[in-house]
């Protein structure tokens, strides 16, 4: 997966260059920017770590690029930093699925405990759909009978009641349902049944 990034937009260079300095002095990668629409035009979904932005800015202010950010399906958390007359808009920005939010003036130390556990779950994110994407190209690589056993499989049907209801010999189940588990990568009916359930959450085990 991509390496964790911190995407720090800032508009003041005094407090952008400051918070930088200190993200890389404990080992964070940062990637500084003055303006939420520089960000935009960099923006992509393969992008990992989390995003601390600033509410309000000249141009697109964060609020704007959050809603953005949202449009193009990122799953990138964002901490907003905020004024304390921003507090009401902060909690409508985590209404909208931000992560957090920090009042200046911050400590560091809240913020810095802020986006470690941002980046720690959008690494167990990325994880998970990275693990269900390859699921769904399992699933993929099956033929519609093989998926019609696996689906007889899964409801706990014995092979001779699965050779029934699709009128197939059972020596013929018996090999479908070998190379239901060969292509799924599974010795087990129990973590076939956990991997099928994780793709329906995706909404792709069809």
């Amino acid at each position: 997966m991509t390496e964790a990034t911190v995407y720090l937009v800032e508009d003041d260079d005094a407090v952008r260059d400051s918070l930088q300095m200190v993200l890389e002095s404990v080992g964070y990668t940062v990637a500084p920017y003055s303006r939420a629409d520089a960000f935009l035009e960099d923006f992509s979904t393969d992008m990992a770590g989390c995003l601390v932005l600033d509410i309000r800015m000249p141009g697109m202010n964060g609020m704007e690029l959050q809603r953005q950010l949202n449009n193009r399906n990122s799953i990138l958390p964002i901490i907003f930093v905020t004024g304390h007359g921003d507090v009401p808009m902060a909690v409508e920005a985590m209404q909208r699925g931000a992560v957090d939010f920090v009042q200046k003036p911050y400590r560091e130390e809240e913020l810095l405990g802020k986006i470690q556990q941002a980046i720690a779950a959008d690494t167990e994110n990325r994880a998970d759909l990275e693990e269900k994407h390859k699921i769904i190209e399992r699933l993929g690589e099956l033929t519609p009978r093989e998926k019609q056993v696996m689906e007889l499989m899964i409801e706990g049907k014995a092979n001779k009641v699965i050779a029934y209801d699709l009128d197939i010999s059972q020596r013929t189940v018996e090999i479908h349902r070998a190379r239901v588990m060969e292509k799924m990568g599974v010795r087990s009916l129990a973590h076939l049944v956990r991997m099928v359930m994780a793709a329906e959450e995706n909404g792709a085990a069809s």
